[in-house]
């Protein structure tokens, strides 16, 4: 079972072994919503499933929504229902893969670990390591899936609500991990968000700097040497991971997973279902 990261070679070994297996393709362009179909279209993995940011891994305007912000996460019922009109089983290896540094396949990764699939993996370096080890691709829009009902199990990652981070401010049992640029959790500018800075007592790293050169995971032990110097000796399972909808603060959440850190805990409303709100502190520096 791969439950954090797997390689593109070890994927083509898992390809040929016929064990259960579904692959999903995240790509997608946030300036540029259809893009990532465009680009699935244009080249995937051989058989993997769709899955769009804002179709398949987004509730707006739902009323069972699990969370506020831009990118509300669907419900669990709701999420566990588009798993099975896919064909997902809980049996079968799930491997999540993007061509944007894991920034929107890591969504989906921490999706399925919330119904209790277990079974995720991320394909390292993304479909450009694919590439690179000569792994198979095809176009178009992807075949016809049988369906099946997806059984949800006891969740295996923990949502943070904005009660919870609003309470737990200034605790030491919580440290907040903002994952956006610099500039805007300093609240210097803000391109979408109605309200520029960050939560009060947060920390600040970019999802992107988990990715080495070579577009892969830098190793474990560099990841965990740069978590333990940011958290400068803050539990790391008091992490609250966040972002501006939900969506880049996993890579961050991975990448401590990884460095033999922990599973920690996602605010997925994060900063645009945070400064929703005017009677939340706001922090700028």
């Amino acid at each position: 079972m791969y439950t954090t990261l797997i390689s593109a070679t070890q994927l083509q070994s898992l390809m040929t072994s016929q064990q259960p297996l579904m692959v999903f393709d995240c790509s997608f362009e946030l300036m540029q919503p259809a893009g990532g179909d465009a680009q699935y279209q244009q080249s995937h993995l051989i058989g993997a499933v769709r899955a769009d940011l804002d179709r398949h891994l987004s509730a707006k305007g739902a009323p069972d929504a699990a969370s506020g912000g831009r990118h509300p996460l669907p419900s669990r019922d709701s999420f566990a229902a588009w798993l099975g009109s896919v064909g997902l089983r809980p049996d079968m290896q799930a491997v999540v893969y993007d061509r944007q540094g894991a920034n929107y396949c890591g969504r989906l990764w921490w999706m399925l670990k919330w119904v209790g699939h277990e079974a995720a993996a991320v394909l390292d370096g993304g479909l450009q390591a694919w590439l690179a080890a000569g792994g198979a691709v095809e176009a178009g829009t992807g075949g016809v899936r049988s369906a099946c009902t997806y059984t949800l199990d006891s969740p295996r990652a923990v949502l943070a609500s904005t009660d919870t981070v609003f309470n737990h401010l200034g605790h030491p049992g919580q440290t907040i991990l903002d994952a956006r640029a610099a500039p805007r959790f300093r609240g210097e500018v803000e391109p979408l968000d109605p309200v520029a800075g960050h939560i009060p007592g947060a920390l600040n790293r970019l999802f992107s700097d988990n990715i080495g050169p070579d577009g892969r995971f830098k190793p474990a032990a560099q990841l965990r040497a740069e978590f333990e110097t940011l958290l400068a000796g803050r539990a790391p399972a008091s992490v609250v991971h966040h972002c501006g909808s939900g969506v880049s603060a996993l890579p961050n959440l991975i990448a401590m997973e990884v460095a033999g850190l922990g599973r920690a805990t996602l605010y997925a409303g994060s900063w645009s279902e945070w400064c929703s709100d005017a009677s939340r502190p706001v922090a700028q520096s």
